[in-house]
């Protein structure tokens, strides 16, 4: 975390914004409006969804967190990621406990300006290309370049998705 992210008082955007200056990433903001859901988000972007990428909160066994960085068409391979990780038990906690590991709400979760600096792992299948992803505050989105990103992270990229599962 840069010192610009332990600015008390400041909203999740301004977070967002202070850290992405320090770590010297070129990011576009884009109101889009309250979504219902990604593909929501990703059309009124006019985008896919698979150029959204989710920040997710994973939660270690010892009380500790990371975030996984996947694409809006992909969901966490979980034998995958505990391989990556070298552990055998991880979890997504609930609402509240990420809002406390981050200080952002779900659907505005970014490793930007977190309130805690957790290591990022980042899916390899987003590399070369610019993304969107979650900008602090409910309707805005993001867009940054993914390999800036992960860079300006030292994130772990690796295969660490699968396919959605279909929906019931």
């Amino acid at each position: 975390m840069t010192e610009a992210t332990e600015t008390t008082g400041a909203t999740g955007r301004e977070r967002v914004a202070a850290d992405a200056a320090a770590r010297g990433l070129d990011v576009e903001y884009v109101e889009r409006g309250p979504a219902g859901s990604l593909e929501e988000a990703a059309a009124s972007l006019g985008i896919e969804p698979s150029a959204i990428v989710k920040t997710l909160v994973v939660k270690h066994k010892d009380g500790s967190f990371l975030f996984a960085l996947v694409p809006g068409d992909r969901q966490i391979s979980w034998p995958k990621l505990r391989a990556l990780v070298g552990v055998n038990k991880l979890s997504l906690p609930d609402a509240q406990t990420a809002f406390d590991a981050t200080g952002y709400e779900r659907g505005t979760i970014t490793p930007l300006g977190s309130t805690s600096p957790w290591p990022v792992y980042a899916d390899s299948s987003f590399a070369g290309k610019r993304v969107s992803l979650g900008a602090g505050e409910h309707g805005v989105s993001l867009f940054v370049d993914g390999d800036a990103l992960t860079a300006s992270f030292d994130a772990v990229v690796a295969d660490i998705t699968e396919a959605l599962a279909p929906r019931s």
